[in-house]
């Protein structure tokens, strides 16, 4: 395919792996319950000038709702696929926003010495060496997830926030949704007594990827860009626009795809930082195709052991949508005295009796209800909550709910069940940093391989 397959990313990353291993941490690493990020320059009023870089779907989304937020210009849209801009420019028009400029290369995008920010929603590959480019130029960054396409882009992401002071936010939307914040609350007031379990799942239908074939890029596409930090392959028909996410190359799979959200909250709700243990089990199991990630998965991580220990799972069906408690996505908190599920932005308590007693129900998650007449409410839009956090962040008004320490912990979990299941076996965590212990196969791909000239250089 002119790809590179696991065997080969382990093997050229080796000696990669080896020497980030060996590298000093106390720079780069957090220490438990590090701080939210607070600035201190700007002011409520101040007009904050962003980019928006990856405009098809998810990107086009932010576009809109960022400039429905008061004193918010999107000021430039950047996609390498001209066919989006119209659509975009047009969802932002709609919301209100002046026209935005449209650039195709995110460093010129950052040339603009009026731009505040740079909200990112390019392929993973993307994540981390777009946001070390912005925060170099002296640009905020918000960074959907996953902050890092490998364990390693989180580490620089940190440094690289601390280095330059500037706001690093990632788009795991639930840390500002106000629901969810009333639910952790509650867990961590005792609700349900000492919680020690997590149980995650996300289920989805998704068909066969087939087996791509080498053609020409489409005209409008500039592939050579696209590609930018990653080793440079040939295009083929069944990458671009979304089916990136399960090739090794660009994406992350469905763990970090999808099961970043519910991974980051049940380990806000059980308090916990990094694992001691990680299993993962699955495969490639509904199809035979192109698929390099599992589109079942099992995954297990283990925080601690006995009375002091707590556990998280997460269950993966890319090609099954058959609801666990009735929904396709979810969390179970198991604790002392009871349980608490958690789902979209509402919350019920079960009591620990044979009868699973309802004794609070908290929220409502019927979306089609919501009164959007004001497109600024949190009813009207959860992802605006974040986006207004992320804003007022950058003004220095507000701490940022989702800050790059807190951020990069999460996201581990999935990269650590990625590289868990492609070697076969448990791997042993540091809780004090997230590294691998002793599995020099494993450490191996906590880095990856970058094209010439496109490594992500921390200011």
């Amino acid at each position: 395919m002119g790809r590179t397959t696991r065997r080969d990313l382990a093997r050229t990353a080796l000696a990669l792996g080896a020497s980030l291993a060996a590298r000093p941490l106390g720079a780069l690493m957090p220490s438990p319950r590090a701080p939210a990020i607070r600035t201190t320059q700007g002011s409520p009023t101040d007009r904050v000038r962003v980019a928006v870089m990856g405009i098809r779907s998810r990107g086009r989304g932010l576009a809109r709702e960022l400039a429905r937020l008061a004193n918010v210009e999107v000021a430039t849209l950047c996609d390498v696929d001209r066919r989006y801009d119209a659509e975009c420019v047009k969802a932002v028009e709609g919301a209100g926003g002046a026209t935005p400029k449209i650039e195709n290369d995110v460093r010129r995008a950052l040339e603009d010495p009026d731009l505040d920010a740079l909200v990112i929603a390019a392929p993973d590959h993307w994540h981390a060496p777009a946001t070390i480019l912005a925060v170099a130029a002296g640009k905020h960054v918000y960074v959907e997830k996953p902050c890092g396409h490998v364990p390693r882009e989180g580490e620089l992401l940190i440094e690289a926030q601390r280095r330059t002071g500037k706001v690093i936010h990632m788009g795991n939307q639930r840390r500002s949704w106000p629901g969810v914040n009333r639910c952790i609350e509650a867990l961590h007031g005792g609700i349900i007594g000492r919680v020690y379990l997590a149980r995650t799942w996300y289920s989805n239908n998704r068909g066969s990827i087939g087996v791509g074939k080498e053609v020409e890029p489409p005209e409008q596409l500039d592939w050579e860009l696209w590609q930018g930090p990653a080793p440079r392959t040939a295009y083929r028909d069944n990458v671009h626009p979304y089916d990136w996410h399960w090739f090794e190359r660009w994406g992350t799979g469905e763990a970090l795809n999808n099961g970043t959200h519910e991974l980051d909250v049940a380990r806000w709700g059980l308090g916990v930082d990094y694992p001691t243990r990680v299993v993962s089990t699955g495969g490639r199991y509904a199809y035979r195709d192109d698929w390099e990630f599992p589109d079942t998965m099992v995954l297990t991580c283990e925080f601690g052991a006995g009375a002091a220990g707590a556990a998280i799972t997460w269950e993966g069906r890319s090609s099954n949508r058959h609801p666990v408690e009735g929904w396709e996505r979810g969390i179970l908190f198991h604790g002392e005295k009871g349980t608490v599920l958690q789902v979209g932005d509402a919350y019920k308590v079960f009591a620990n009796d044979a009868e699973h007693t309802l004794l609070e129900e908290v929220g409502d998650d019927r979306r089609d209800q919501v009164d959007v007449t004001d497109p600024t409410s949190p009813d009207a839009s959860l992802d605006g909550v974040h986006l207004q956090n992320f804003v007022d962040a950058v003004r220095g008004q507000v701490e940022s709910t989702s800050p790059i320490e807190e951020a990069h912990k999460s996201v581990l979990l999935g990269h650590l069940g990625n590289i868990a299941w492609r070697v076969g076996r448990a791997l042993e965590i540091d809780p004090s940093n997230g590294r691998i212990n002793n599995d020099r196969e494993a450490e191996a791909q906590w880095g990856r391989e970058y094209e010439p000239g496109w490594e992500p250089r921390v200011p």
